[in-house]
This record gives C-alpha cells, sequence and structure tokens, in this order.
C-alpha cells in the first residue's frame, strides 16, 4: 500500500491505495476543509487558530497512518507552506504529530504533479491536452500530452485568497466579480502566448472548484456536463442575486465550498476569456494521485529525479566523465562512514550532489562551487522537493573552499557525512584523470570529526594531494571539526 497526503490551501486530504501491477486502487480517502490559506496574516504569518486546526487534523492522519514505513508514504505542501515565513516551525510541529517528513513541492513541480494524476485517469491518446488545477492560492497551468507534462506554470490564483481579496465582506456584487475577473486575467496574460488554443486541443479541469462548477452547472441544467463560460455567466448572475457569500443557496453545491466558490467561479471565468476556452471537461484525478504515481515511480526505479540530474547534466555541460569519478569514490567514501547504518536517501542525495557539483562551471570559474549552489536551491527542478533542492545545495556549496561558509549547517549532523565524502573524492580526482587510489583508503567518523587513512607509499608518490590533504585538516578546524590524516 501507498498513501499521500496533500497540505492544500483549502483543504487537506489523504488517501490510501493499493498497488497492482502498475495501477493504483483507492482504498480510503479522508478530508478535511482547513482552510490554511485563510490563516495566513497580512505579513504572511500563519496565526495561531489556523495552526491548531491544521494540526489536529494531522493528529487524526497520523494515527490513520500507524503502521506505514517512510517509504509507503509522501507527504507534501502547496502555495501557502510556500509563502509562509513561520512555515518552518508550523513544518516541525506538524511533521511530529503526523509521523512522517513534509515536502515543501514548488509550483511548477506541483503543476507536473497534478498534470501526472489527471493522466491518469484520462484515456491515453494523444492529443495535447492543457489542465487547469485552481486550488487554495494558486493556479496551476499545465499542457502535456500522454503522461508527460510539456509545459508547466503556476500562477498564484486561488479561491480562497482570491475570494478574501475581492469579496472581504462575504458580499457578492457585479462590480466585485468584474474586479476579480480582471485582476486574474492580468495573471494569466503572462502565459496567454504558451496556452493559445492552437498549443492544446483539450482542456480539462480538475480538483474542487472545477469539479464543484461542473456538478452546479450540470445539475441547473446551465451546461451539458462540461464547464461552459455561459453556464458561468448563468451561476455569476445567480450568486449576485443572492448578494452575499451567506446566502449562498444553489443546487449541487457542497456546504464547504460555497465559502470559496465565488473566488473560484472568477478565476475559472478569467481562464475561459483570457485563454479563449469553449468548454472544459473534468477529471477526478489531481495533485494526490500524481503524488502518489511518482512515489510508485521511484519503488519501480523509473524516479522523475534520476531524469532530472541527467537533464541538468546536459543543459550545463557538466563533463561526465569527471561527474562519475567523483560519485563512485563519494559513494564508496560515505558508505565506509555509515558501515550498516547507511541513510539510503542522503545517500541519493549525495550522489545526484556528486554528478551536478560543477554545473556552476557554465557561469565562471571562480566560485563554482557558489554558483552551482545556487542553481540547486533555486532553479525548477521536477521531482524535488524544495528540501531535498535545499540538501543538494548545501552538499556542493561544502565540496571545496572555505568551511567557514559551512558553519550554518552546524546543526545538520546526518549533512556532514555526505559533505567530507564529496569534499574528499573531489581531492582525489583534482587530476580530472582515473588516478591509481591509495591501497589503504578508509574513513571514518569519531565523536571529534573524521579519519582519513591512507597508506605512506601513495602520499609519498602524490606530493601535490599529500600537500592538499594537510591543508583540508585546517579547512575543518574552521567549523570545530577534527580532521586526521593517519599514514599505514
Amino acid at each position: 500500500m501507498l498513501a499521500t497526503i496533500d497540505l492544500g490551501s483549502n483543504s487537506f486530504r489523504l488517501q490510501v491505495s493499493r498497488v497492482v501491477d502498475d495501477q493504483l486502487y483507492t482504498l480510503d480517502v479522508m478530508k478535511e476543509t482547513v482552510r490554511l490559506g485563510a490563516g495566513l496574516t497580512a505579513d504572511k504569518h500563519l496565526d495561531d487558530d489556523t495552526q491548531a486546526r491544521a494540526l489536529a487534523c494531522l493528529a487524526r492522519f497520523g494515527e490513520r497512518l500507524r503502521g506505514f514505513l517512510p517509504g509507503q508514504v509522501r507527504v507534501v505542501g502547496t502555495n501557502t507552506l510556500r509563502v509562509a515565513k513561520n512555515a518552518a516551525g508550523f513544518i516541525a510541529e506538524a511533521e511530529e504529530r503526523l509521523g512522517f517528513p513534509i515536502e515543501v513541492i514548488a509550483g511548477r513541480e506541483e503543476a507536473r504533479l497534478i498534470y501526472l494524476g489527471a493522466a491518469h485517469s484520462l484515456p491515453d491518446t494523444k492529443e495535447r491536452r492543457m489542465v487547469v488545477d485552481i486550488g487554495g492560492g494558486s493556479t496551476e497551468f499545465i499542457i502535456g500530452s500522454h503522461y508527460k507534462a510539456l509545459v508547466t506554470e503556476s500562477l498564484p490564483l486561488g479561491c480562497v485568497s482570491y475570494t478574501l481579496r475581492f469579496f472581504p465582506d462575504g458580499k457578492l456584487t457585479r462590480g466585485n466579480f468584474r474586479d476579480a475577473v480582471l485582476a486574474a486575467r492580468n495573471e494569466i496574460q503572462r502565459i496567454r502566448h504558451e496556452y493559445r488554443p492552437s498549443e492544446w486541443q483539450l482542456a480539462v479541469g480538475t480538483s474542487g472548484t472545477a469539479r464543484s462548477l461542473r456538478d452546479v452547472l450540470e445539475i441547473n441544467d446551465w451546461s451539458r456536463s462540461d464547464i461552459t463560460l455561459s453556464g458561468m455567466e448563468q451561476l455569476r448572475a445567480v450568486l449576485i442575486e443572492q448578494g452575499s457569500i451567506d446566502a449562498i443557496k444553489v443546487n449541487g453545491l457542497k456546504a464547504d465550498r460555497a465559502p470559496v466558490l465565488a473566488g473560484g467561479l472568477a478565476i475559472m471565468i478569467a481562464v475561459f476569456e483570457e485563454l479563449q476556452v469553449e468548454k472544459m471537461i473534468v477529471t477526478e484525478g489531481a495533485l494526490r494521485d500524481g503524488v502518489l504515481y511518482d512515489l510508485l515511480g521511484r519503488q519501480r526505479e523509473k524516479d522523475m529525479r534520476d531524469s532530472t540530474v541527467a537533464l541538468f547534466k546536459r543543459r550545463y555541460h557538466a563533463d561526465t566523465q569527471q561527474a562519475e569519478r567523483v560519485n563512485l569514490l563519494a559513494e564508496r567514501l560515505y558508505r565506509m562512514l555509515a558501515g550498516e547504518d547507511v541513510d539510503q536517501d542522503m545517500l541519493k542525495r549525495l550522489c545526484w550532489a556528486a554528478k551536478l557539483h560543477e554545473i556552476g562551471l557554465t557561469i565562471a570559474h571562480t566560485a563554482y562551487h557558489k554558483h552551482s549552489a545556487y542553481i540547486l536551491q533555486n532553479a525548477d527542478m521536477p521531482g524535488f522537493s524544495k528540501r531535498e533542492q535545499a540538501t543538494l545545495a548545501a552538499i556542493v556549496l561544502g565540496h571545496r573552499g572555505d568551511m567557514g561558509k559551512m558553519a550554518q549547517y552546524i546543526s545538520q549532523p546526518a549533512l556532514w557525512q555526505a559533505v567530507v565524502a564529496l569534499r574528499v573524492a573531489v581531492l582525489f580526482y583534482r587530476s580530472r584523470i582515473n588516478v591509481v587510489l591509495p591501497a589503504e583508503l578508509d574513513l571514518k567518523q569519531h565523536a571529534r570529526g573524521f579519519t582519513l587513512l591512507l597508506s605512506g607509499d601513495w602520499l609519498e608518490a602524490n606530493p601535490l594531494s599529500a600537500s592538499s590533504f594537510r591543508q583540508e585538516v585546517g579547512q575543518w578546524k574552521n567549523v570545530g571539526f577534527q580532521l586526521d590524516i593517519v599514514q599505514k
């Protein structure tokens, strides 16, 4: 079994699925309307009441997931956790309640996963689809074919945020709707060229706003099973006539959707008008389904992160032979340090970091490790969470130069084994050729730091490397670690 939790800006959702061959069959679904996005204050902090509501929900989800192994569960946070300034503190407490790590994913990664989920709930046809997912704090736009997302974008348009912004007093007026639609169209205009009708053949909506609009329009005979602009205009007219959010009474509308319907409707109208959509079908697959299929792919050795690393190596013209030399030795050294307690997740991150540690050379040789780290920290990397990217960046930042810059990571002990493994591997292969490594080579960790065991004959035959290792001892003192070079 596999499970995922989607920490959306409107709702938190837990889905448990059974794996049969390459397909997932849903066993259990839990949903709570937490409205995390509504708890953002003007200065982008999550208020205490919203945090308490979210933590209580996650404690219940955590009970449902008792007995699951870490590799069976993936938890993702979206727009609100991307922008909240106090997200780190909330996430730490949430992970304690839930019992599993939380990954905050970038907007375009969210878009990729949404498309993967939607594609698995649609016929596998060759047509190009434009998938639109209106969430609580952001809206994702994807053009893709089969199971592959080709163009992805995430804009700050959400049913929660737009309802709070344009309908703050709950009044549903023609003017409020006009302002909300125009504001959304202004945002969508930035991506209009890439998403013009000639680039896709089928428009697809996913998630709560799209499903609610489809159901309401169909039940009230404002459209036939699809979302249409004329149907939404009739719904808007009814809402304006009713006058306020508290007074909304529309056949087919669920009670928990009514408070954010106005914002979602305004955004969808803007999508239709700006991208010239005539009709939109709705599919049930969305983010949490995509997360599950992505997790399944990782277990079946079809990890999107490996594809992204390969793409970055090509994009930034990495020296493949040097990267592979360093990668193999760094992995070997890390296994020496870890012994039988190898952290497989950290080992993967170390190997990805080793393969990409020189991508900053395309910018400049001077301080290239800083350029590499910046790219890894800030680029859109499909398959990677923000936390994973931060770890890659830290490992790469520490692979050369003054170690004083690594003092900020002193509270992350799991990171240091990866840093020393990559740093030592790079020193061995500074000549960028296949050197003969010492017959006696070992790397161990002790209470105050690390011990590197090298054969005396090798040090005598390689005076430049011997000098580099002696200098390295001083670098580790800068961060309070002891690196002992022992000859055998």
